[in-house]
């Protein structure tokens, strides 16, 4: 019913986290310090904040296919009734933290992934 408002407020906050990791490399940049990572962590946080909203938004297109969003207040048809409004929330904290823990440990897998190629990437050209 509302999972998705899960990813969405994960990506909310990582976006902010991102902004601010940008302002502190940009910082570091003017300062002249010499950065160790291959892959700025304010592009892997862009790379986390599209993976959630893309899922958040896929699953709100769902959602309204389905009737379970509408156009009207309260936007959301659980909201309507007590006992929905419960199994929205209980869904909410089942199924979303779930998929929004889901997307955050596969993000990480891409990042760990990414280093690697970029590291491997780094000692072939210095062979060269």
């Amino acid at each position: 019913m509302a999972c998705f408002i899960v990813s969405a407020a994960e990506a909310v906050v990582v976006k902010a986290v991102e902004k601010a990791e940008e302002k502190k490399e940009a910082k570091r940049e003017e300062a002249g310090e010499v950065s160790t990572r291959r892959i700025p962590l304010s592009r892997k946080l862009r790379w986390l904040s599209y993976m959630l909203l893309g899922g958040s938004f896929l699953l709100m297109f769902e959602h309204i296919w389905h009737g379970e969003i509408v156009p009207w207040f309260p936007f959301l048809t659980a909201m309507s009734d007590h006992a929905d409004m419960m199994e929205m929330f209980h869904e909410m904290a089942t199924v979303g933290v779930c998929m929004a823990l889901l997307i955050t440990f596969v993000w990480a897998g891409v990042c760990i992934v990414a280093e690697r190629i970029a590291r491997r990437e780094d000692s072939v050209a210095t062979e060269m």
